[in-house]
């Protein structure tokens, strides 16, 4: 909180690439739906990568570390007002510090305002971005809290489709907490998509221990392979590898820090899936129809697997029941047979 509050008025002042790493290209979709962000909003935003999945009209979805509310606002456009979009971050007795502490007046330049205040410029643009949108009613709240106890925010089981998060996990010290948490909320084929740093080994005790390492997002970065199995242990199917992007350390002095034992970081994708015990999928032939908005001609679903209208791919059996218990279920054919590749588990270093 103190490195983002007064260290980092901008993006210029970051000491390596992780917050800003490129995503894959934006959609004419995404890109309109940006445009119509307050530009208040967009301006103080940080992340390591696209969290927009497809398939999202009428979804519930759920953004841990929402900050000024960029991705929250950007998905209130895709989910539709039928759907609904929560954004969590900080608590408000720290909102209420920082605003009793300091002159500085909610509508000054945000580059230069500390990062306790993104929750509230959320929260005060909401009426101006439904107006935006043309919603009777606002579909977005933003609420304060702590992504490994989604249940003191009032968040209950098995409520949500989606759950997101750009570039948070990293920064929390309990990271199979946060995916319990994401696990417990989510609804039964519910999906957990979200961009994060990863490191290519465990992390020395020094490297975990230095300020600015930290705040640069690495310092907490988890080592891949254990994602996957916290993933499991929490009840999430294998993590689908969307992307991976290399970072880039600018500073001598942080490159001495972190040592010569070849670690090298990566901003990745993963989704996650929760997929229902009594699924019964196994080894199949799925066809896409084409129906999902922005991807009629093909899926790209992860770096496994790209799903082109009307072609028929061999999937696993777990790429099967991802598949038939989640959203995209209806998008999809599914006919049982053997399937005559072996799925590829995405190492993303």
């Amino acid at each position: 909180q103190d490195y983002y509050g007064k260290e980092l008025q901008k993006s210029e002042d970051l000491k390596t690439n992780a917050c800003v790493t490129l995503a894959r290209p934006l959609s004419k979709v995404v890109r309109d739906a940006l445009e119509r962000v307050h530009e208040e909003v967009v301006a103080r935003y940080y992340g390591c990568g696209l969290v927009i999945p497809e398939c999202l009209e009428s979804c519930r979805i759920l953004d841990l570390g929402s900050g000024s509310g960029r991705d929250c606002y950007l998905l209130s456009q895709l989910v539709g007002e039928r759907g609904h979009v929560t954004g969590i971050d900080m608590t408000k007795e720290q909102v209420q510090h920082i605003a009793r502490a300091s002159p500085l007046p909610l509508s000054i330049n945000p580059p230069s305002l500390p990062s306790f205040y993104q929750v509230e410029v959320a929260k005060k643009h909401v009426a101006y971005h439904m107006d935006k949108f043309g919603y009777q009613k606002p579909n977005v709240e933003f609420l304060q809290g702590c992504i490994e106890k989604l249940g003191d925010a009032g968040l209950a089981d098995e409520s949500y489709d989606i759950v997101i998060s750009n570039c948070v996990i990293n920064l929390a010290p309990d990271k199979r907490a946060v995916l319990r948490e994401a696990y417990r909320v989510l609804k039964p084929g519910g999906e957990m998509y979200f961009s994060d740093v990863y490191a290519s080994q465990r992390l020395s005790e020094t490297v975990r221990k230095h300020r600015v390492l930290w705040g640069e997002c690495l310092a907490g970065a988890l080592y891949w392979r254990d994602l996957y199995s916290i993933a499991e242990e929490v009840g999430f199917k294998t993590p689908c590898l969307v992307s991976a992007s290399p970072i880039t350390i600018g500073s001598k002095e942080l490159e001495d820090v972190i040592g010569e034992g070849n670690c090298c970081f990566v901003s990745a994708t993963f989704r996650l899936f929760k997929v229902p015990d009594d699924s019964r999928a196994g080894p199949s032939q799925v066809t896409y129809s084409g129906g999902i908005p922005g991807h009629q001609r093909e899926l790209v679903f992860d770096a496994n697997f790209t799903f082109k209208k009307g072609e028929v791919v061999d999937v696993d059996a777990e790429m099967a029941a991802i598949l038939q218990s989640s959203r995209f279920a209806e998008e999809f054919l599914i006919q049982a047979g053997k399937a005559n590749t072996t799925t590829l588990q995405g190492c993303c270093c």
